[in-house]
């Protein structure tokens, strides 16, 4: 065996030894909606419990592989749903993830609380939170968002790939330069409820306007830095700069073309070929997936790695600090990975590819569990306070909109 294979092999097993005690808090995982997409939540078809690495990025044994101790499942819905057909799909997402949580007593643990979450690590079970992704999902209404927080969900994302009544999205035209005043309010009542406001997706003068209004910390459940990688779906700078002060999360994606520069317009390629084909970009059914293989095939992808991704993460903690850093893969939401960071069970090739570049047991540890424990605390703790002299807001965008 080669010395540098020796040492490639010792860096990995103390990447598992590091993960068995703290665990991968993952902020951001669609496995919800391709099980709608791919079976319609037949969830005998699709079973986690075992292999799925034909059809998904995610099953319980690459889960435990990985080294996950939470995650974050997100409730997504497309946010070409609107209205009231908006609100019931998100809800059947949510069921969805009920469904997972009972069917996988043993592995699963409904996770509702900072403290829920270290009792599942606790117990050795995979702490299963939600997140909501896209403010279209509470159809303008503060009462569906207390709603969804009362079933369980403990961020949303403000908006997805395009924009909503209130909040600009960083995919489509601005409209409101940020948030309006209903949209700070949607904030406020958030934070007032002990739900995390998600700055993924939005636009960047949405991400500032929402800093000026949280008065909890925010996250960016899979977002990298736009300093390394321009595209608009990752945080500037001056956005990092700001999170010490909020006490904010901004969480690693793995998507290529949001980490790696010459995969941005193959990827351009790639959506373009798909809907020609009539298909959504971001369809990862077995037929989409089909036709996006035979499109790499013909046109060689740019391949990111573990490196890539270990590059964004050195960025981010010089910008904003290591008590502000996570990770959120996009599992299941994208229809290429990282090499080495095919699926979920790859979390421990990017550990070990940190403690190669000299980070830290301590460090690695805030990365990968401590931080997004910490930032959910630190909002049930800002909810606890304005619950003790705020009343729900009633408030509609009619009234403070026009």
């Amino acid at each position: 065996m080669s010395e540098h294979l020796a040492q490639a092999r010792a860096y990995l097993a103390q990447a598992r030894e590091l993960l068995a005690a703290h665990p991968v808090v993952d902020g951001h995982n669609d496995l919800p909606w391709a099980l709608r997409a791919q079976v319609r939540y037949d969830l005998d078809r699709l079973d986690i419990a075992a292999d799925q690495s034909a059809n998904l990025h995610t099953d319980i044994p690459r889960l435990r592989a990985g080294g996950v101790g939470a995650q974050f499942w997100s409730v997504y819905v497309p946010s070409d749903l609107a209205g009231d057909e908006a609100v019931s799909a998100t809800l059947e997402q949510v069921d969805c993830v009920a469904q997972l949580i009972e069917r996988h007593p043993r592995d699963l643990r409904r996770a509702l609380t900072a403290d829920d979450m270290e009792a599942a690590r606790a117990e050795g079970r995979i702490a299963s939170l939600m997140g909501a992704e896209g403010g279209h999902s509470i159809n303008c209404s503060l009462a569906t968002l207390r709603a969804l927080h009362a079933l369980g969900v403990r961020y949303m994302t403000l908006t997805h790939n395009d924009n909503n009544p209130w909040a600009d999205s960083a995919t489509d035209e601005p409209v409101a330069d940020g948030l309006t005043r209903f949209g700070q309010q949607v904030v406020r009542e958030m934070n007032r409820t002990g739900m995390l406001v998600d700055l993924s997706h939005v636009s960047a003068d949405t991400m500032r306007d929402a800093l000026r209004a949280s008065s909890a910390p925010v996250i960016f459940s899979h977002s990298s830095a736009r300093a390394v990688c321009d595209h608009v779906r990752n945080v500037p700078d001056d956005v990092l700069a700001q999170l010490p002060g909020n006490g904010g999360v901004a969480m690693v994606t793995f998507v290529p073309k949001f980490i790696l520069p010459a995969a941005i317009e193959w990827t351009q390629g790639a959506d373009a070929n798909m809907s020609a084909r009539g298909l959504h970009p971001l369809d990862t059914t077995p037929e989409a997936l089909k036709v996006q293989r035979e499109y790499e095939e013909a046109n060689p992808r740019p391949v990111a790695t573990a490196s890539t991704v270990a590059d964004h993460l050195d960025h981010m903690r010089e910008v904003a600090g290591v008590d502000h850093i996570g990770i959120g893969g996009d599992y299941d939401g994208t229809p290429f990975t990282p090499s080495g960071l095919d699926d979920v069970a790859g979390y421990p090739n990017l550990i070990a590819e940190l403690l190669t570049r000299g980070w830290s047991t301590a460090d690695l540890a805030k990365l990968t569990w401590q931080n997004s424990v910490r930032a959910l605390r630190d909002a049930e703790a800002v909810a606890r306070d304005l619950q003790s002299h705020q009343s729900p807001s009633n408030a509609t965008i009619q009234e403070l909109d026009g």
